[in-house]
């Protein structure tokens, strides 16, 4: 029978699993790089300033990602509790992005405009000075960390290479606008920009 030749051949069935699996990824890949909504930026969206894209390096250096996702799913129990579902073109710049999948700590893809400033700098230099119950550790030192802002300016520029739309004033003006921030600032500021994008889609 011809599958008794595929199975003892080793190296033909290795080639035709190859092609098996490059057909099925393609099936998968490319509808969604055709597709609008998957590959254009959502109305009004802006991408992050300097001071949010630094925060953005400080959430994924700290590791919050292992504890918070950023993904709203189309269900009615998660748009009652966290907002509206997530969508593809929220996250066309974010490189990586940061769905995550493990929630000890809620998500936090609708964050933005929630809480005040000052309500995240307490949380997260003492997480339970607000929340008594929470699990979630302190982080006080990044309120004495100051951001390298000649660093920014690179980023900025690397984000561009990647799809971004920064301008050549945007990567001119970055270490200015960074100068004397922390990195407590900054992933505040991360936190106020995230989910502000999509406020209409709840189920029904």
């Amino acid at each position: 029978m011809k599958h008794d030749i595929i199975e003892k051949n080793v190296g033909l069935m290795g080639v035709l699993i190859i092609v098996a699996i490059s057909i099925g990824g393609l099936a998968e890949l490319v509808p969604l790089m055709l597709s609008r909504t998957a590959s254009e930026p959502v109305e009004g969206m802006q991408p992050y300033t300097p001071l949010e894209l630094e925060g953005r390096d400080v959430y994924i250096r700290e590791g919050c990602y292992n504890c918070h996702s950023q993904m709203v799913r189309p269900f009615r129990a998660e748009t009652e509790r966290y907002g509206p579902y997530s969508q593809a073109g929220e996250s066309v710049w974010n490189h990586p992005f940061q769905f995550g999948s493990k929630r000890t700590g809620p998500d936090l893809a609708r964050v933005g405009g929630r809480y005040s400033d000052e309500w995240h700098r307490v949380h997260l230099i003492n997480p339970r000075d607000l929340v008594p119950e929470s699990n979630m550790p302190g982080y006080p030192w990044l309120a004495e960390a100051e951001i390298d802002a000649l660093a920014t300016a690179r980023k900025v520029a690397a984000m561009r290479t990647l799809g971004v739309p920064y301008s050549e004033e945007d990567i001119a003006a970055a270490a200015d606008q960074v100068q004397g921030k922390t990195e407590l600032d900054a992933l505040v500021a991360y936190l106020q920009h995230l989910g502000k994008w999509v406020t209409d889609n709840r189920l029904p």
